[in-house]
């Protein structure tokens, strides 16, 4: 029934699909959990959050949570995200000390992991040649460094930087039977020891001529494959976005995007 109840889910999302890149998991460009080359034309801000379920998220969330987060691009070859996921309060927090939440908020959601982003292009698609893809480097929770660990510390060192990676990617767009077929490829690195992520990602994305607006997306974002969808509810400025992880487990997000120019 569980099965059923997630391809039923799925299917729905298909039927109306919009041309959206936002990787809602992690507040940036990409795909679903993996990052692209993809970039937002300048002055765009979004604005988003969604439900994450637990296999979603790194292993400090081992039940399901929110987040919310703010991206800017301020140029065509900058983007950078402020993100935050909520925690929640649990009696036996086999991350915490016994004690570090009072009573009175076991079950509520009451913290929030804070992280931020940046994502830079360093090559163009079809810059100097036609066939050339574009190319990002980036970087999320480049900063988390609360408990003396810093972002790229191993969890033994206490480091806070549970959404911690470093990346690069390339993306290609192909004209494919009419339609628009994206190819992403990525490279992505941390030093964590509970959710290493150290290895190749691969993607693709589909809007077929018949319905443009349509946006088929998988991906392998180095420790599991994806599939997932996304709908325009007006004019690409408010958005749902939708995940099946492991394509069983799903999450859902919205945001609203805006082009300050």
């Amino acid at each position: 029934m569980e099965t059923k109840a997630t391809w039923l889910f799925l299917i729905f999302m298909l039927l109306s699909i919009s041309k959206i890149n936002a990787q809602f998991t992690y507040g940036t460009t990409g795909l679903l959990n993996m990052p692209t080359a993809d970039m937002q034309r300048d002055k765009t801000a979004i604005f988003g959050g969604g439900f994450l379920e637990k296999h979603t998220t790194p292993s400090r969330w081992f039940y399901n949570t929110f987040n919310y987060y703010i991206n800017i691009s301020f140029f065509p070859w900058v983007e950078i995200a402020y993100t935050c996921t909520l925690h929640k309060a649990l009696e036996n927090d086999p991350y915490l000390t016994d004690g570090y939440w009072a009573p009175s908020t076991y079950g509520k959601f009451v913290n929030q992991d804070r992280n931020f982003s940046i994502r830079l292009r360093v090559w163009k698609e079809g810059w100097s040649k036609a066939w050339t893809p574009q190319i990002v480097i980036g970087g999320n929770d480049v900063v988390g460094d609360s408990w003396n660990g810093g972002s790229i510390s191993a969890a033994t060192n206490k480091s806070n930087g549970f959404y911690s990676r470093y990346y690069i990617a390339a993306t290609k767009h192909l004209n494919l039977y009419g339609g628009e077929l994206g190819i992403h490829f990525a490279y992505v690195y941390n030093k964590r020891e509970d959710y290493p992520l150290n290895g190749p990602c691969l993607g693709v994305n589909y809007r077929p001529v018949f319905y443009n607006p349509l946006n088929i997306m998988a991906e392998y974002d180095s420790k599991s494959v994806n599939i997932g969808a996304a709908y325009s509810v007006w004019k690409d400025h408010i958005n749902l976005i939708a995940e099946l992880n492991r394509c069983k487990y799903p999450s859902i997000g919205a945001f609203f995007k805006v082009h300050l120019k």
